[in-house]
Order: C-alpha cells, then sequence, then structure tokens
C-alpha cells in the first residue's frame, strides 16, 4: 500500500507498514483505543442496547478509516468488535456469541474498514496530484515568465539553467544547445559535479530519445524545433513527473529559439544598413569619378591631337588615354550598381520576347561577325523590364567578347523549357574553375583564371545576379575546357496577361 500521512485528527502522520511503528502513531492508537473505551463504558454505564452499540462503534471505525486509512481502521474495528461482543451481545461479559448473527459484525466493520479506507485513499490520492498539479503549473508559470523577461540580445543557457533549478528546486540542471555547440549547467548546491550531468544532455541529443533514470531521480530530454533535434535537457535532483519535465524542454527550445530568430533578425537589419550605406558611397564615389576622368580623357585626347609629343610621350599619352577610358566604364557600373542596391528596385515589366531584347542588345556590339544568334520556332513572352534586362544581357555578352578566345564566335541561344524561358550565352575559352563558378557573381570577385588576362571591375556579373533575382530568375553558369556558358532563365507571363495585351482575334505571341 501507498505510503500516506495519519493522524488522529490531522493529516500530519506517517502511515505505519508492517511493525515499523513510531512513537507517534503508537501514541496516536492507543488516544483511539481509549475513545473506544470510553464510548463503551459509557454504553455499558447506561445500559445501551446492541444495535445501538453497533452503530456506535461503525460511526469510529468510518471515521478512523477517513482520516487515517485501512491500517488504523482494522485496528479499530477488531478493538470495537471484541468490546461489541464481550459488553453487549449475549451473554454479557463473555466472549461466547449465542446469536451466529453476530459474527456478521466483524465482517462488517473490516468490510466497512476496506470501503472507506479505499474511498479515501483515492480521494487523498486525487488532492494530492491535484496539489502537485498546481503547484507544477505555478513553477512552469515562473519560469516561463522569467524566460519571457530575458533579454533577447544575450544567449540565454545559462540564465535559463539557473532559473529551472532555483524555481524546481533541483539538483543541477544542464542543457545542450547544438547550433552552437555550447553547454550550460548550474548546481544549487555546491560541490555537484555537472560534468556528468552535462555529458548525458549532450547524448540525450545524439540519440534523439528521452529518458527517465529511477536511480539518479533524473530526466533527460531533447530539444527540438520544427521537429528536429536542436539540443538536449537534464534535470537532476528531484522526482518530476512527465508532463512538467516535457514542458521544461519545450519552454528550452522555444526559448532558444527566440534568441536564434532575434540574431538573425539583428544580422538582416545590420546587413540592410549595410547595403544602405554602401549604395550611397557608390552612388558618391561614381559621379565624384565622371568629371576628372571626362576632363583626363579629353586633355589627353588633345594633346596627341596637336601632336609633336616624343615617342616616349606619345606613349605615355596613350596608356593615359586607355586608362582614362577604362575609368569611365567604372563609373557607369558604379552607378548601376547603387540603384540595384536599394531595396525599393521594382522592375517596369512588360510582355517581352527574348528574342527581341537580345537583336536590341547586340546592335551596337562591334564584333558582329563573331556572333551566332539561334532563337526557336515558337517563343513564349516574359515579364521583364527592357532596359534592365538588356543591360543584363549586354554585361554576359561583352564578357563572353573579352575572356574568349581571340577570333572564337559567340554563341547566343534563346530556348523554352518548361514554365520558363532561358537565353544562353556561349564562348570558347578557359575554363571556370568549380570553385569560382558561385562567387563570379559576388560583388568585386574575380576568378582567378582571369587575373592575368583583361582587366575588370569584378561588378558586371553581381549587377547580372541582382536584376535577374528582381525578375524571380536565376542566372548560372556552365564551364569546361573550351566552352563556357552562362544562362538567366526567367518565367513565362501568365497566358491571361498575354490574352488580355493580345486578344484571341489579334496576332498571337505564342
Amino acid at each position: 500500500m501507498k505510503n500516506r500521512s495519519f493522524t488522529l485528527f490531522s493529516n500530519n502522520y506517517s502511515a505505519p507498514t508492517g511493525t515499523n511503528l513510531t512513537l507517534r502513531t503508537l501514541a496516536q492508537l492507543c488516544v483511539s483505543l481509549a475513545v473506544v473505551l470510553i464510548c463503551t463504558w459509557l454504553g455499558f454505564r447506561f445500559q445501551l442496547n446492541l444495535a445501538t452499540m453497533g452503530f456506535l462503534y461503525l460511526i469510529l471505525v468510518i471515521a478512523a478509516a477517513l482520516r487515517r486509512g485501512f491500517w488504523f481502521a482494522t485496528v479499530i474495528s477488531v478493538a470495537s468488535a471484541l468490546c461489541l461482543y464481550y459488553f453487549f451481545a449475549p451473554p454479557v461479559l463473555s466472549f461466547s456469541v449465542s446469536d451466529p448473527a453476530n459474527w456478521v459484525a466483524l465482517g462488517a466493520f473490516e468490510l466497512t474498514a476496506l470501503v472507506i479506507s479505499r474511498l479515501s485513499d483515492k480521494a487523498t490520492d486525487k488532492t494530492a496530484e491535484a496539489v502537485r498539479e498546481r503547484r507544477d503549473a505555478e513553477r512552469l508559470y515562473q519560469v516561463s515568465l522569467r524566460m519571457f523577461l530575458l533579454n533577447r540580445s544575450r544567449d540565454p543557457g545559462s540564465i535559463l539553467a539557473s532559473i529551472i533549478c532555483k524555481t524546481f528546486d533541483l539538483k543541477t540542471v544542464a542543457l545542450f544547445d547544438s547550433v552552437s555547440g555550447n553547454t550550460y549547467s548550474s548546481a544549487c548546491s555546491a560541490g555537484e559535479d555537472t560534468a556528468a550531468v552535462e555529458e548525458r544532455a549532450r547524448q540525450a541529443f545524439l540519440r534523439d530519445s528521452n529518458e527517465f533514470d529511477p536511480a539518479l531521480e533524473s530526466w533527460f530530454f531533447v530539444l527540438r524545433v520544427d521537429l528536429r533535434p536542436a539540443g538536449g535537457l537534464a534535470l537532476c535532483g528531484r522526482e518530476m513527473r512527465s508532463l512538467p519535465a516535457t514542458a521544461l524542454a519545450s519552454l528550452c527550445a522555444t526559448s532558444f529559439e527566440r534568441f536564434r530568430s532575434f540574431e538573425r533578425e539583428y544580422r538582416a537589419e545590420a546587413g540592410q544598413q549595410a547595403e544602405q550605406l554602401r549604395a550611397a558611397v557608390l552612388d558618391s564615389l561614381a559621379h565624384q569619378i565622371k568629371t576628372p576622368v571626362a576632363t583626363i580623357s579629353a586633355a589627353s585626347s588633345g594633346l596627341m591631337a596637336l601632336g609633336g609629343l616624343s615617342e616616349t610621350q606619345s606613349m605615355l599619352m596613350s596608356v593615359l588615354d586607355e586608362q582614362s577610358k577604362k575609368l569611365a566604364e567604372i563609373a557607369p557600373q558604379l552607378l548601376i550598381t547603387s540603384k540595384l542596391d536599394s531595396s525599393t528596385l521594382a522592375p517596369r515589366r512588360e510582355v517581352l520576347m527574348l528574342s527581341d531584347v537580345v537583336d536590341e542588345t547586340v546592335q551596337p556590339v562591334g564584333q558582329r561577325t563573331r556572333l551566332r544568334v539561334s532563337y526557336p520556332a515558337e517563343e513564349m513572352p516574359v515579364l521583364a523590364d527592357r532596359r534592365l534586362l538588356s543591360d543584363a544581357l549586354g554585361q554576359i555578352i561583352n564578357n563572353a567578347f573579352k575572356y574568349s578566345t581571340p577570333g572564337s564566335p559567340v554563341g547566343i541561344r534563346v530556348e523554352r523549357g518548361g514554365a520558363e524561358a532561358t537565353v544562353s550565352v556561349l564562348n570558347e575559352g578557359p575554363p571556370i574553375q568549380p570553385s569560382d563558378r558561385q562567387r563570379i557573381f559576388d560583388r568585386f570577385y574575380r576568378a582567378n583564371s582571369t587575373q592575368e588576362g583583361p582587366s575588370g571591375s569584378g561588378l558586371g556579373l553581381s549587377i547580372v545576379k541582382r536584376i535577374v533575382e528582381a525578375h524571380e530568375g536565376r542566372v548560372w553558369v556552365e564551364s569546361r575546357p573550351g566552352l563556357t556558358v552562362f544562362s538567366i532563365a526567367l518565367p513565362l507571363a501568365p497566358r491571361e496577361v498575354v490574352a488580355a495585351i493580345h486578344p484571341p482575334n489579334s496576332t498571337s505571341l505564342d
């Protein structure tokens, strides 16, 4: 039977088991037996009949069962039955009972003690469970409130372990965060070994399972975020029910994820501010470069036109004129970059055929004889900004001429694939290494294979990527020895948009 609390007039008593009775238990039992004897003496003194005394003894048994449990009620029922038989059942003052029905009395008392004590046990257990649940709920509320008030910009691990340890009066609490790889622990009493507990918390994450160790009275939980393991939790030194322990694990996982969310938000905000500052600097720099570059170019060209320069002077002026032209090419790229860095970039979309954009883009190209252009028999339109798309395509075509083998052809191919229209630019030349194929779209990055080739600013492909992403498209590069292909894919224009601009009775764009 479960240990319960018993007392004569209150519930602050340790249940006796077997012969291990405390002095307090013996004293209270003696007092209860004394009450039975007093009732017996009063009944015998006033000549009460058997039925009346039986009812009185039954009340004493019920009271003992309700307040002190089965074993206590059993002793009282035996004492009451003996007193009833000896003092009130004929023949009086004798244990020889003439009426067999009186033998039922002891059975009735015992049955009453059993039923009432069981009901009392259940009621007491439910009350104790309700008290535990209320206490756990209050503690969980305190923990969740203090978690909510934590500084979101600080790692909550150490503070979180301390809050749980003190609120639930545990010996040791350990937390393992798989994202940072850090382990945090807190011990409510000095001298506690936290290393073993920290390792158990880490193992709970690695095994992806929850465990209760009855020998240590400890829970080991895996922390989950979106159903994925994200850490471990160890609660040691106090027997806790599964429900509050599980709730603590959920609170810890939520607290860590809240910190990560704030960290991502802060980084995004800082990155946005950095982009705005960089755009402003690029715009200012581009405008400041344009005037002196134009002046230098005009001066160098004028000096060369006047003549009278020595061979060395002419060579130096040629270098100056060439470099000033390169600076003049960089300034517009800086201006475009500063505009594209703006978070308010919104392409002015219209229904376009990629073949039309290609035709417009290659018109100014000087080496038209090297171009090889192919279009599909049936082409679907896209929604795009004509000027921005032409700038992006022009940048890729210029790069193809710049880095291709001299005199080799440059191909431009428009294709339709699924829900996208693709334009690809092909050129022969040195391959782009796999390690460079993603980074070449970063601002100011230049592939190692181009370091000894024609000079460049490292801005062109980053501009292409920004323009394509603004159109919800994709840009990528494929390269092998002798052939490099840059491709831009854009979503096809919705048919209802095309139908609204070109009704069925007009010439179809398909």
